[in-house]
């Protein structure tokens, strides 16, 4: 470290008596084996002290005085490289790293860790995709949104529930992002399956503060998912069976070292099993109900080389998940629809300006639809035939250009710009007919479509102040066009590394966020009943404004301390008011919710080990979360429903040798908050005619009085998962035999509470429904 510092001197000073040209040197860096880019990897100049790492393409570019330099590559799981330059004008190096025999043989350079600490970023977590494979997961499958849950700050809301509740947001302020382009629905089978394959994922970020002015639109969290781009060198692919579904992975060569594809799918079989024995089960019976259910997803992408500056990409998204109703009885049947999913489809273009100038140009198709249909047709001489549909429908169409420009080592500045025009279409018809009647009776729900258009621009600066002090500055500008109102928003940010030793860095942070759109959400089981929202004339956008503070220790052997502290508010935050949900509201939504503040602020603290056989992390987070509604909780502040004021996660595996590894889970949660009446009375209802008259009486029923929301909590939350993956090299590849269990000692975890009435008695009492006990999971693969 002295040494590199006195070199730094030492070339500043001939600097100031005699004129040093400088070069550039750039490239990318890739996978030996693939060439497929890598992502965050680190260039170190050892004799002057200072590094850069790739961007979210592999690309990487460092401008430095001519001379002999040592120049290091390197990346964790990797390898590293070293060359030895004579540098005398601008040079293109583009290495490629080889993965390193043995996980504990790979070792962190003290040039790696040097560098960690002095970048500007906190509040920032690079999710392994690796640990997708050995860590044991709900059902086995490889979920990418699991994985984050295990990290401080993050929640995951309810038992079994893939949402993401991140420094006291809601579901809704995170921003999911597939190769830049933005995801409305990230889950499968009711929220219990991410709709995230993980075998397409080659890259995962997930940003919870200290937000860099490149990204906007939500208030509490970015997810930024790249994909596998595609073999470049041979045929690869990876077969995977498990419990409720089955899914490939194939990549490869079109053109080889020019153009690679690379497709990923998954479908669940639960239908093919289920729906079969309904029917069986049907059999004699005068009502007979089926209840079908699949998902799908699949990720396409094919990547063409012009040259060494120029390449293409052309990435696609398709998921969907179909729930099916049949019924047939005595007098009529029933055949009900409800479809919900994604398509995604881009566009991108990276093109090297110059060796200093990396640019990215992209278009983009993004949508989200719900979908409902219902039918009853009458199977007698009198009756009625009865249809009802609904649609919720999102569409994106985009368009953006983003530009890395590195004139040295002291400045890595970015800008872009983006135009995005929204569609919100949701609609609904209901159409009854008397039987032996010519003219149907017709309703529709008078929604209109709503459009708005979206323009974004920032600029922000990566600038290094002396050898220890780091500085991540920008702004976001926005303008929201909907309806008659504009919303045009300033939103700066900053972020301040300050490197105290060679191994440890102190950092700050401030972001102001903005989000136009919104979803109102009804409680319940992750259903997809909720409702993507604009902001509109009486509805503003939601703001955040968020502090943080942290610490940063390497403690040696790969171990790592992290420290932080935060504290958020929110503003215009929306909420169904008391008594209605998506089922009541009609067409004017808007006078169906409530617009508050929040408030939120806690301590994370991370222990996590890197390298070795056994690597994996413990987390630990103290929290608060608070919500004050004018029209709620008689405007009193109340605590948020996901508030938890201790959550506790250790992830860990273990590689006991090449066949086989060992996954290991563990989570605790202080309990979430619900409402509980604190009061009871008898309620009488009217008839028909709303007159008060006492033979019209028709109910009497107990209600409960509520003073507050959520002024209850649940019991702690705790499970154990556990799992073990055996492999065997075969002539053609490696089979894999999977086995865990998910909440291994069948803990009884709150899924819903209510207050029930004891039988043949008034008394009362709170009714616990747990939903998923012990699950043993077993799944096959095959790579080759």
């Amino acid at each position: 470290q002295k040494k590199s510092e006195a070199n730094k001197i030492a070339l500043a000073g001939k600097e100031e008596t005699t004129k040093v040209d400088k070069h550039t040197i750039n490239g990318y860096i890739v996978d030996g084996n693939s060439k497929e880019t890598l992502i965050g990897a680190n260039i170190y100049i050892k004799e002057l002290g200072i590094g850069a790492t790739t961007n979210e393409y592999g690309f990487y570019s460092i401008t430095i005085p001519e001379g002999n330099y040592e120049i290091s590559f390197s990346y964790i799981g990797y390898e590293s490289v070293i060359q030895q330059l004579d540098l005398n004008g601008d040079v293109v190096i583009s290495p490629a790293l080889l993965l390193g025999n043995e996980l504990n043989e790979v070792v962190i350079t003290a040039d790696e860790i040097s560098l960690r600490h002095s970048e500007a970023k906190m509040s920032t977590t690079k999710l392994s995709v690796d640990k997708l494979k050995s860590m044991p997961m709900l059902m086995g499958e490889r979920d990418l949104i699991r994985l984050a849950q295990l990290m401080p700050g993050i929640q995951s809301g309810s038992e079994g529930s893939n949402g993401l509740y991140v420094r006291g947001g809601g579901a809704d302020q995170n921003l999911f992002l597939i190769d830049g382009v933005p995801i409305y629905n990230v889950n499968h089978l009711f929220g219990f399956l991410s709709a995230l394959n993980g075998d397409a994922i080659k890259s995962a970020e997930v940003i919870k503060g200290g937000f860099p002015a490149r990204y906007g639109g939500r208030l509490s969290s970015i997810i930024d998912i790249r994909t596998k781009d595609g073999n470049m060198e041979e045929m690869h692919g990876d077969i995977s069976m498990g419990l409720i579904s089955g899914k490939f992975n194939l990549e490869g060569p079109l053109i080889k070292d020019k153009t690679s594809f690379n497709v990923s799918a998954r479908r669940t079989w639960l239908d093919l099993f289920t729906t079969p024995i309904q029917k069986i089960n049907n059999k004699g019976k005068e009502d007979k109900e089926v209840l079908g259910y699949n998902f799908y997803d699949l990720n396409a992408k094919i990547n063409h080389k012009f040259s060494d500056k120029s390449r293409l990409f052309l990435s696609s998204y398709l998921g969907d998940d179909k729930m099916t109703y049949r019924g047939e009885y005595l007098d009529e049947k029933e055949n009900g629809d409800l479809v919900w999913g994604n398509r995604i489809y881009s566009l991108r273009w990276n093109y090297q300006l110059s060796p200093k100038i990396f640019s990215n140009t992209t278009i983009y198709r993004s949508g989200y639809k719900k979908s409902f249909t219902n039918n009853i047709e009458p199977l007698v001489a009198t009756g009625y035939r009865e249809s009802f549909s609904s649609k919720s429908e999102i569409v994106d169409y985009g368009a953006k250009i983003d530009l890395n420009f590195i004139p040295n080592p002291s400045h890595h500045v970015k800008v872009g710009l983006e135009m995005i025009d929204h569609t919100f279409s949701p609609t609904a018809n209901n159409t009854t007919t008397q039987v032996g009647t010519a003219v149907p009776e017709v309703t529709k729900t008078p929604i209109e479509d709503i459009n708005a258009q979206e323009l974004t621009a920032y600029v922000e600066d990566n600038i290094s102040i002396g050898g220890r002090l780091k500085v991540n500055a920008g702004i976001h500008v926005s303008d929201f066009i909907v309806e008659n109102s504009n919303y045009f928003t300033l939103q700066p940010r900053a972020a301040i590394s300050y490197q105290m030793t060679h191994n440890s860095s102190v950092k700050l942070s401030y972001s102001q966020m903005r989000q136009f759109i919104h979803l109102l959400a009804s409680p319940g089981l992750g259903f997809p009943n909720d409702l993507w929202v604009t902001s509109t004339d009486q509805i503003k956008p939601e703001e955040s404004t968020q502090y943080a503070v942290g610490y940063t220790q390497s403690l040696g052997n790969g171990y790592e301390l992290t420290v932080e502290g935060y504290y958020k508010t929110m503003k215009n935050l929306l909420e169904y008011k008391d008594g209605l949900s998506f089922f009541s509201t009609s067409e004017d939504w808007e006078k169906a919710v409530a617009v508050g503040d929040g408030e939120s602020y806690g301590v994370e603290v991370l222990l996590e080990k890197r390298i070795g056989k056994t690597t994996g992390w413990i987390g630990y987070t103290l929290s608060k979360s608070d919500r004050i509604f004018p029209d709620l909780s008689q405007g009193e502040k109340f605590p948020y429903k996901y508030d938890r004021r201790h959550d506790i996660s250790i992830a860990m595996t273990h590689k006991k040798s090449d066949r086989m590894d060992i996954g290991l889970v563990w989570v605790y949660g202080s309990g979430n908050t619900y409402t509980l009446g604190t009061k009871n009375y008898v309620a009488i209802e009217a008839g028909e005619d709303r007159t008060f008259n006492n033979d019209l009486f028709s109910t009497f029923d107990q209600l409960n009085h509520v003073e507050s929301r959520n002024n209850q909590r649940a019991p702690a939350y705790h499970r154990l998962d556990l799992s073990v993956n055996l492999h065997k090299q075969k002539k053609r590849g490696v089979r894999t035999w999977s086995f865990g269990l998910y909440n291994a000692y069948a803990r009884n975890n709150a899924f819903q509470l209510t207050v029930e009435k004891r039988r043949n008695t008034d008394e009362l009492y709170l009714k616990q429904t747990s939903l998923l006990s012990i699950i043993p999971f077993a799944s096959y693969s095959f790579k080759f």
